[in-house]
């Protein structure tokens, strides 16, 4: 059996199929039979020869290539696509629809017309739906996707200056997060690490394995290391140069190659005393200083000093003498 992989949208998912008997080649447009009825799709992956045995059940056949009326009908559908188009983003804004619009989608017999959107929350659009049928004369359907298949359809240019990832050559959607963003030393500004999406840039997960690969034989930035007859803290690391830099106590920096190093515990580095300042120093046994507060009684909360200047009754009145 010869399996072709096919895919219906630039940078889309690949289907298989099998080829028959027919001489196709990557870039061919051919008809296939899908669940939503016939399409055009286009080959990415020229036919491999498989057992019969190895391949999955239920495995569709190419119906032919696709013929010059085929690609008419497809063009005609491209227009209505349009026109569709602004008379739905038309009514979203008559009725201050809380919606984006994003791509209108004909099957290729035309049977359907699938309205892609983005929303916050749940959107109610039967209205919407009525006013769309009774334009169209066709099936509608109206599907919620999010911002990151909006960027895929929409395409654009990244920050790098090239074409989205996702639109160009990015099938799948891979999981991303700051981690990558933080072990790649870049800087975690919002702006410079999110894409058009507005979520994490997809790039950042294509060098973190090396990255993690490379910064295993290289200590962590903060930390006191031993490396041969040089003790010091690691200031600076060099991923990809695979050096690091160490500032020893009397503040010279070496520049070390990654490489057999031991880390210094807290408890045995040496730790400087602080000097005591001269107003703190204790005054000499007999001298009182002039600016010292009395000492405090812990439980009656009355300073010690003042009590020996108070009469023993003092908490009476005197009796007179007479």
């Amino acid at each position: 059996m010869r399996i072709v992989k096919i895919q219906f949208s630039a940078a889309g998912k690949l289907y298989d199929f099998n080829a028959g008997d027919l001489e196709l080649k990557v870039g061919d447009r051919v008809v296939v039979e899908t669940e939503r009825g016939r399409s055009i799709a286009r080959v990415a992956i020229s036919p491999i020869d498989f057992d019969a045995n190895e391949a999955s059940e239920g495995i569709k056949k190419i119906l032919r290539l696709a013929l010059p009326d085929d690609l008419a009908a497809a063009e005609r559908n491209r227009q209505r696509e349009q026109e569709a188009a602004s008379f739905c983003q038309a009514k979203i804004s008559e009725r201050s629809m809380e919606m984006k619009l994003v791509k209108v989608e004909y099957l290729f017999d035309g049977s359907k017309a699938i309205f892609y959107f983005t929303a916050d929350g749940r959107v109610d659009f039967r209205e919407l739906v009525k006013d769309l049928a009774h334009q169209f004369h066709t099936r509608i359907e109206m599907r919620q996707i999010g911002v990151r298949d909006e960027a895929k359809m929409v395409g654009g240019i990244g920050i790098c200056g090239r074409e989205l990832c996702c639109s160009s050559f990015l099938r799948d959607f891979a999981p991303v997060s700051v981690k990558m963003a933080k072990e790649q030393n870049l800087a975690l500004n919002p702006t410079k690490i999110s894409g058009q999406c507005g979520r994490l840039l997809c790039c950042l997960g294509y060098e973190f394995e090396t990255y993690c690969s490379l910064r295993k034989g290289l200590p962590k930035c903060g930390k006191h290391v031993q490396c041969g007859a040089i003790e010091g803290e690691v200031v600076k690391v060099d991923v990809l140069g695979g050096t690091f830099t160490l500032k020893t106590s009397d503040g010279q920096q070496h520049s070390l190659q990654s490489g057999e190093f031991s880390t210094v515990d807290a408890s045995e580095r040496p730790r400087k005393q602080a000097k005591e300042p001269e107003s703190v120093k204790a005054a000499p046994k007999g001298d009182t200083p002039q600016n010292a507060r009395p000492r405090r009684d812990r439980r009656s909360g009355r300073d010690k000093g003042k009590d020996r200047d108070r009469p023993a009754n003092s908490g009476q009145p005197e009796k007179e003498k007479p």
